[in-house]
């Protein structure tokens, strides 16, 4: 009897819970917190904004909690935008997604992995780039190798590298309750002075909430999880209220232990933390922040892959997307491209331009999603929906996704002008690659080839169908 080529549902609630926390929890933690406080000027509104941020992310989460039951696809914003919007605006989100955002991720999730990673070896001065960047390659390789050869080490390392990071974070809230049981709380006397306007609490909140990305991430692979229509919710639920609450911790030992010079003088507020409260071992700092970023590499690759494999099941990726393993169930080549183009983001010089350009994209796609959740309510009513939010919540967050869409109109003009063009060149490449019946048979031939290839090079078929 044959073997049934079939992507398994090995994600448990446990897993589900690793993956969200352990994607959204990355360097943004070790790093944010003096974006934040440089726009909102006071301790008092720096906290507000961070729980804030959380507020929101769970807003948001608890929409997509409607959608990954109601649409049980893998491949979250694109599934979600083909069944509501159809192929155009879903190929437009993959389009931008598989350019620029997933690699852009990777890219600096890496580099600072790695510049963490070496800083101790390097005390006095900065890391050499060249070796900054080779390392960063050799992570993303390593990753993506571990999620080739098995499902379950990929999972595995995951749940360990999120036990990691919180455990850092644990130990950064302990030494901050440590040092107000001690020293005092100094530091917030006259917390909430301070001049700050709506456009600097915006901005504020931008840096909040690039922390918490990823809150979403667990709808990009919801055909492995297991029971679906429970665990994703109860994931969610749990790992969104786990990361808000943590951030706040971490965010009130940072202004415990450091004055306000301080944390404006140095991105570093985690290392700043470390040489004031750890001295002689002050470099596990670094290596906390790198053992955290690796966790969201890990998370982010994961699920990265299987984005790529549902557009190539719908004919807007090459077909080779949509292969996976025969015995190992991993979609080999799928997680090898995204590795490939994250490489070629490390080349790439200009970072602030990257994660500025990326940002924009990220909104826009997660605003057009909570558009799909009103559209499918007024088309499908009938449909059953395990989970269905009141009106309020997805009202309330798609204003403040259209706000966020708009920030940088204001903030990063060009950029912003730059970001829109990016998405609409995927317009003529849809219409060229995939609306257009009558290409050339040389191109599909090609296709084929490339598919030949990789299936006797990587031992891959297409995955059946689960009945």
């Amino acid at each position: 009897m044959t073997e049934k080529v079939v992507i398994e549902r090995k994600i448990t609630l446990v897993s589900g819970v690793a993956i969200i926390v352990g994607t959204i929890i990355g360097s943004g933690i070790f790093i944010s917190p003096t974006g934040v406080f440089v726009y909102a000027e006071s301790i008092g509104v720096s906290l507000m904004i961070w729980a804030l941020s959380g507020l929101v992310s769970a807003l948001g989460a608890l929409c997509y909690a409607e959608l990954g039951t109601l649409i049980t696809r893998s491949g979250g914003d694109y599934a979600y935008l083909l069944v509501a919007f159809g192929p155009l605006a879903a190929f437009l989100c993959l389009w931008i997604t598989l350019v620029i955002g997933r690699p852009t991720i990777l890219a600096i999730s890496a580099i600072t992995f790695s510049t963490y990673a070496i800083k101790p070896f390097f005390p006095d001065c900065e890391p050499p780039d060249d070796a900054v960047r080779l390392l960063a390659a050799i992570c993303l390789c390593f990753v993506t190798a571990v999620n080739c050869i098995s499902v379950n080490w990929a999972l595995r390392m995951q749940n360990i590298f999120t036990a990691a990071k919180l455990l850092a974070l644990v130990v950064i809230i302990g030494f901050g309750a440590y040092s107000m049981a001690t020293v005092g709380v100094g530091n917030f006397d006259n917390m909430w002075s301070g001049s700050f306007s709506v456009k600097s609490m915006s901005l504020a909140a931008y840096s909040g909430l690039y922390s918490f990305g990823g809150w979403n991430i667990l709808n990009m692979v919801t055909e492995e999880l297991q029971d679906p229509y429970r665990n994703l919710p109860r994931a969610i639920c749990i790992a969104v209220p786990i990361v808000t609450v943590v951030y706040v911790l971490v965010n009130v030992a940072y202004f415990a232990v450091l004055s306000k010079h301080e944390i404006l003088s140095s991105l570093a507020t985690a290392v700043l933390f470390g040489n004031k409260m750890f001295a002689s071992v002050a470099w596990i700092i670094p290596i906390f922040v790198a053992l955290s970023t690796f966790g969201s590499i890990n998370g982010v690759i994961l699920t990265s892959a299987r984005l790529y494999a549902i557009g190539a099941e719908e004919h807007h990726l090459p077909s080779i997307f949509a292969l996976v393993h025969i015995h190992k169930k991993s979609p080999v080549p799928s997680l090898i491209i995204s590795c490939i183009l994250a490489l070629g983001m490390l080349f790439w010089r200009d970072i602030i331009f990257l994660i500025n350009i990326s940002s924009i994209a990220y909104w826009l796609c997660i605003t057009a999603c909570i558009a799909a959740l009103f559209w499918l309510r007024r088309t499908q009513p009938a449909e059953h929906r395990p989970i269905r939010v009141n009106l309020v919540i997805p009202i309330v967050f798609f204003l403040f996704c259209c706000f966020l869409v708009f920030i940088p109109l204001v903030t990063e003009f060009w950029d912003f002008l730059l970001g829109i063009a990016l998405i609409l060149t995927g317009i003529p490449i849809y219409y060229l690659c995939i609306w257009w019946q009558k290409k050339p048979q040389c191109l599909g031939q090609a296709n084929k080839v490339f598919e030949r290839v990789s299936q006797i090079l990587f031992v891959t078929a297409f995955p059946d169908k689960e009945e």
